[in-house]
């Protein structure tokens, strides 16, 4: 860190983010989980003081460095997550740099005055995922990793693919057999990634994939990875720098695995702790109804994994999410909420993001949805200041927007969603008189 920003060394270690533990360990040690108790573990920094006028003042000269570093919208904010020596094994393929856009005809949807989208989208390979790769591709080539695997439902083996690839590693994806979108499929089998369906849903193959993870020496990347949240990480600084650090009354978000919400909790406190905020936006994280484990543990107290999850919004269809105790955590530091919403509500609500003119994945719609049901509650005020995180591009599920407007989208177990806002296609002669009628 520069030495104008701080005086000493920041030190960087593991520790267990259970609160009855916090064993710490060194920050090149492969690990997962706690060896000690099993809890999950976080990256935590001794002596991180910045200045952060002149903080602030660095990330904003940065946007117009032609660095590789500082072209990155995750690495231009290194500062803030310093647990690489040196810099030399990042892969970067100018991640992150993702808008803020307004959106009027969203917000009157969600019952609000205004809405802005932090688009996720707009990365690399379409997802958020791209500011979590480059950081835990990062840390695989810095402990000389040849081999790195996911289980994923398709953004998560989009963006490893593409990172590995740029970072000469290999790359082993295992995903559900049959529950995957063909869009993001794709990308992974472009990018050269060996792909395995397994016959089992996405928590089964996450348990199979970790043991084969030990015993083969493969450095496992989704979201139990701590290194990835700290990537994560950025989408919230980013968020504040676009917004001159000043804070949104809330912070809205899809929740699947739970690794933004983690993310995004860590990134407010920390921001806060060294004074870049003067307050915490509140987190609200919305899920759908047919993959709501979370919703229920905030609700109920009581933490249950769902067996079967169901949803097509299939970035979030994950019925065990690992970063629970994580997430849980930072929702309450954030007097946050949990809500969730049903398959109609998410497809109506990605109908008028792109009737905004914006268009995103299913699940990023989720927050939409969210928004309107807790605006209509009373628990978001009209007048708030709102920040929706959509995730994912428009045309990560395209099979999903076709059906929907032609009225053949179905949820699983057969559910018809209607199509309240389609925008079918219109078959017509070769004729013009007969084509001028038709659009006078």
């Amino acid at each position: 860190m520069s030495s104008f920003l701080q005086a000493d060394p920041v030190q960087a270690d593991l520790v267990c983010f259970n609160p009855s533990c916090r064993a710490s360990y060194a920050i090149t040690e492969v690990l997962y989980n706690c060896p000690k108790c099993g809890g999950l573990l976080e990256a935590r920094y001794s002596n991180l003081h910045p200045d952060p006028t002149e903080l602030k003042r660095l990330f904003r000269d940065r946007r117009a460095s032609n660095v590789p570093l500082d072209a990155s919208g995750v690495w231009r904010y290194r500062e803030l997550f310093p647990f690489l020596d040196d810099y030399r094994h990042v892969v970067t393929l100018r991640e992150g740099q993702t808008p803020l856009l307004d959106s009027p005809l969203a917000a009157k949807f969600g019952g609000l005055d205004r809405i802005t989208f932090k688009h996720q989208g707009f990365n690399p390979t379409g997802s958020f995922k791209d500011n979590g790769m480059t950081c835990g591709a990062a840390q695989a080539r810095r402990l000389g990793m040849k081999r790195v695997a996911c289980v994923s439902t398709g953004n998560t083996s989009a963006s490893m693919a593409a990172y590995a690839a740029a970072g000469g590693l290999e790359a082993l994806i295992f995903l559900p057999h049959g529950n995957i979108s063909f869009g993001k499929l794709s990308q992974a089998l472009e990018y050269g990634a060996k792909t395995l369906e397994v016959e089992a849903n996405f928590d089964q193959i996450l348990a199979l994939v970790r043991i084969l993870a030990e015993k083969l020496g493969i450095y496992l990347l989704n979201s139990v990875n701590p290194f990835r949240i700290e990537g994560q990480k950025s989408i919230m600084f980013e968020m504040l720098d676009q917004r001159d650090w000043q804070v949104p009354d809330w912070v809205v978000l899809p929740g699947g695995n739970l690794g933004n919400t983690s993310a995004f909790g860590k990134a407010l406190r920390e921001a806060w702790e060294i004074g870049l905020i003067d307050r915490l936006p509140r987190l609200a994280v919305v899920q759908a109804e047919g993959a709501s484990p979370f919703y229920d543990l905030f609700h109920t107290g009581k933490f249950n994994t769902v067996e079967n999850p169901e949803t097509l919004a299939t970035a979030i269809r994950i019925g065990d999410p690992v970063s629970w105790p994580k997430a849980l955590h930072e929702v309450r530091t954030t007097n946050g909420v949990v809500e969730k919403v049903t398959e109609q509500e998410i497809a109506d609500a990605k109908a008028q993001i792109g009737r905004a003119g914006i268009g995103c994945e299913p699940a990023s719609a989720a927050t939409l949805a969210g928004i309107r049901k807790l605006a209509a509650a009373g628990v978001i005020d009209p007048g708030a200041d709102v920040v929706a995180v959509l995730t994912g591009n428009v045309l990560k599920d395209s099979d999903y927007i076709y059906k929907y407007h032609t009225d053949k989208l179905e949820a699983p177990g057969g559910v018809k969603i209607r199509s309240t806002f389609g925008n079918r296609s219109i078959v017509v002669p070769n004729d013009p008189d007969r084509i001028e009628k038709l659009l006078s």
